[in-house]
Order: structure tokens, then sequence, then C-alpha cells
């Protein structure tokens, strides 16, 4: 199993209305690319959140094979919706990780 985590830190203005939108469309499209069996949304109680909240959303895919062509085909159009729609009013970073148990 893969998991893909993306940690974003979203301004505090936006906070409410970011995670609606990544619950109700966000998710469900990156899913729906058949890409990433399901998704698990955490926030993080131990980060700093003077300048926004943090979450960490974590995709699992069956197999790498399953994420490169999530990666080759989708990343880039998922990204760039996000960023049109919020702009800078967020910042992410993203981490490959496999399961170990």
């Amino acid at each position: 199993m893969i998991v893909y985590n993306v940690t974003t830190k979203v301004q505090h203005a936006i906070a409410a209305d970011w995670l609606a939108w990544l619950k109700s469309e966000h998710i469900p499209e990156l899913v729906r690319t058949g890409c990433f069996s399901h998704a698990v949304i955490l926030h993080l109680i131990e980060a700093d959140d003077e300048e926004g909240i943090t979450y960490a959303v974590q995709y699992h895919a069956e197999s790498r094979a399953l994420y490169n062509r999530y990666m080759e085909k989708f990343a880039e159009s998922m990204r760039k919706k996000a960023m049109d729609k919020w702009g800078d009013q967020f910042i992410s970073f993203r981490t490959l990780m496999h399961l170990v148990n």
C-alpha cells in the first residue's frame, strides 16, 4: 500500500470553506481517478496555528503504479484547480510513503 500524504497550511480566513471543499469536491474527484481507494483527513494538533490551520490528507493507493498514473495523468490539473480556487491562501508539501504494517 502506498500512502501519498499532502500536508497543507490553510489561512484562517478560508479554513472552514477550504475544508468543506476538500471533503465535498477535491477528495471525491481525486478518488474518482481510480488511482486511490480512499483518503483520510487529519488535523495536526501540535502545529503552530498562528498563520493558519494545518491538515494532512493521506491518499491510499494499492500500488506504486497507480500512484505513478495519478502523477502522470491527473496531478497537475488537480493542483491547478486548487490554485485557481484558493490562490496563495494555502501552502502544501507532499510525501510518499509505503505502509509497513
